[in-house]
């Protein structure tokens, strides 16, 4: 079959075969399809899109393109978890440790950051010593030992979603449901769980700005999941402003070990919490979403999830001690506060500008080659419906360089907005997809 055809059936849109979607994403894959081409295809996939069984076959033709991870030697019903990106995103940190002290195992591959969003891996290694590339039989081995692991990517997991991503981000096809359900779920597939949940988040900080194009996604994922005969739910979280307190890489940890310490921002565990108990769901340890939810509360307070913590940081070689004295983490040079100009209450946080002005003092990535600066960032003192008075800090920037502590402060104060009138805290769970 030609190439030519295949992309004029779509470009007068037609539906491709099961043959045909997976001859197309093994010869791209093995360099037998050139660039030019599959991006006239991806185009037209863009424009005329891809109907569900179209979109099923486009994801596992790129799941089998690599590797297939074989958890079948892992007792019990293996869960993991994948974000679609925020600010101040640390809920891996925070829910994997208390979901396997509860006895479920927690199977996660996660990914760096890249650009405002920040990535687990990157967090982690904020604890030295910390190996974030686990091989498969290390993978495996430790989840069984202690209900935990988290690794990075292999390179030939789904390779096929590296090289279609990197085209389709020079070629403005990156924000179509179809390609980025095949993206994500391909991944998630390959990775070898038996249950999956999702947060979407929504929001000025989300890659999905509205709650309408955050359900589509999320229903076309929970949809391929259950044809791959899946376990799987989404949780559209709100991401109009960052997650919690805390913005930037070991800012963030320290937030994530108090709250598994019980001093977690409430609405940091509200996200915890509602995924979490869908995995105890999933994993049958018990049926009911609010005796979940207890269960998961008393980890935290009686001390086993923080404990869990230590022993996943201490089982991947990093030196844990940084969690039991958060001081170790090195400091930023400078702390400087973000004043209100005015009395009033908070009405906005814009959550994007916030990890831009984070990733501008050097705590983000504009390529994986960059290097985060660890110890920089942002910590919020008030949160959208706060009052707060004129003069008081909105926020405070952790800096080791003064221009780029200015240039980010004017950032914040572009990204705040303070009215007079009161407005109520941001609900955070939108909606639940299942």
């Amino acid at each position: 079959m030609r190439m030519y055809d295949l992309i004029e059936k779509k470009k007068m849109g037609e539906t491709l075969t099961t043959e045909e979607i997976y001859h197309i994403v093994n010869g791209y894959t093995h360099d037998e399809i050139p660039d030019y081409q599959m991006s006239a295809l991806l185009m037209a996939i863009y424009f005329k899109g891809m109907d569900v069984r179209e979109r099923y076959d486009l994801t596992m033709a790129m799941r089998d393109s690599g590797d297939i991870l074989d958890l079948s030697s892992i007792d019990g019903v293996k869960i993991d978890k994948h974000s679609t990106g925020g600010v101040g995103d640390k809920v891996t940190l925070v829910l994997g440790p208390i979901i396997a002290s509860i006895g479920v195992p927690v199977a996660k591959m996660s990914g760096r950051g890249l650009g405002h969003t920040g990535g687990t891996i990157d967090k982690l290694e904020a604890f030295p010593g910390f190996n974030g590339a686990l091989s498969e039989e290390q993978f495996i081995r430790q989840v069984n030992n202690i209900k935990i692991a988290v690794t990075g990517q292999s390179k030939n997991l789904a390779p096929a979603d590296k090289k279609l991503y990197a085209l389709r981000d020079v070629t403005a096809t990156v924000d179509e449901i179809s390609l980025i359900t095949g993206s994500i779920m391909s991944k998630k597939l390959a990775a070898g769980t038996d249950a999956i949940v999702l947060d979407v988040t929504v929001g000025d900080g989300a890659f999905m700005k509205t709650k309408e194009s955050a359900l589509e996604l999320a229903k076309s994922m929970v949809d391929i999941g259950k044809r791959a005969n899946k376990k799987i739910a989404a949780v559209l979280t709100n991401m109009d402003e960052p997650l919690g307190f805390a913005v930037g890489n070991n800012l963030e940890v320290i937030e994530a070990i108090n709250a598994l310490k019980g001093n977690g921002p409430e609405d940091l565990m509200e996200v915890v919490y509602e995924l979490g108990s869908q995995m105890i769901v999933f994993s049958e340890i018990e049926t009911d979403k609010k005796k979940a939810r207890a269960l998961m509360e008393e980890a935290v307070s009686n001390g086993k999830a923080f404990e869990k913590f230590l022993e996943f940081i201490e089982m991947q070689g990093g030196d844990a001690s940084y969690a039991r004295d958060i001081n170790k983490f090195a400091p930023a040079k400078y702390v400087i506060p973000v004043e209100a100009e005015c009395d009033g209450y908070v009405h906005a946080l814009k959550a994007e500008t916030f990890g831009l002005a984070s990733m501008s003092l050097g705590g983000g990535r504009e390529t994986f080659e960059d290097v985060i600066d660890m110890s920089v960032g942002i910590i919020l003192n008030k949160k959208v419906g706060d009052q707060v008075k004129k003069g008081e800090a909105i926020a405070y920037v952790h800096a080791n360089d003064e221009a780029k502590a200015k240039h980010a402060i004017e950032m914040i104060k572009s990204a705040t907005e303070v009215s007079s009138e009161k407005c109520d805290h941001m609900k955070l769970i939108i909606d639940i997809v299942e």
